[in-house]
């Protein structure tokens, strides 16, 4: 883990020239050769960096317990997919910022980064099927999803004004957004 942290803050401070194995070994205290061991070269470093990225973010939203109203759970979920970016925010570009030039995660990498958002895509099918939203799952997916990823990628990169209550913006946002999903009562 302490590998794999350093790794994502090398780069994340300092882009992806920063990241040797040799540096990584030095600033985490051990060998590179205990480096190799580990993960067997800097491409399967930089897959295992990117699984767990999302193993995080995946945590994250599974640690969010459903409350039996659809919307009221898919607020709670955009607000733990900001916790988790701010909690490890040297991960979220690695997983969405193309932090490292030529990356391209394996079938399995891919799978299990799409993994980590089964909860949204849980909350959204039940909404669904119970009628308490009116579009499809995956294109509903797909537009919460954009809307926690922009905000959030805005917050990290300092782009929001400053004075900004970034917290009580992003819920209310969340909740206005998935008033847009929901459909009104009779």
């Amino acid at each position: 883990m302490r590998l794999l942290d350093r790794a994502g803050e090398l780069l994340s401070a300092e882009g992806a020239s920063a990241l040797s194995l040799r540096r990584l070994a030095a600033d985490a205290g051990t060998s590179t050769t205990a480096v190799y061991s580990l993960f067997g070269g800097k491409p399967a470093l930089v897959r295992e960096l990117y699984v767990e990225a999302f193993r995080r973010l995946g945590s994250h939203l599974r640690a969010v317990r459903p409350t039996g109203d659809p919307a009221t759970d898919l607020v709670a979920l955009g607000i733990a997919y900001r916790e988790s970016a701010r909690t490890s925010p040297h991960l979220y570009g690695v997983m969405f910022g193309g932090a490292i030039p030529g990356f391209e995660p394996d079938d399995d990498a891919t799978e299990q980064a799409r993994a980590a958002l089964a909860p949204l895509m849980e909350v959204i099918t039940t909404g669904t099927t119970r009628g308490v939203f009116h579009d499809d799952a995956t294109t509903m997916t797909m537009g919460c999803w954009g809307i926690v990823h922009g905000l959030v990628s805005l917050e990290l990169r300092g782009n929001l004004p400053p004075g900004l209550d970034v917290p009580a913006m992003y819920e209310q946002a969340l909740r206005a957004h998935t008033r847009g999903w929901t459909v009104a009562p009779p």
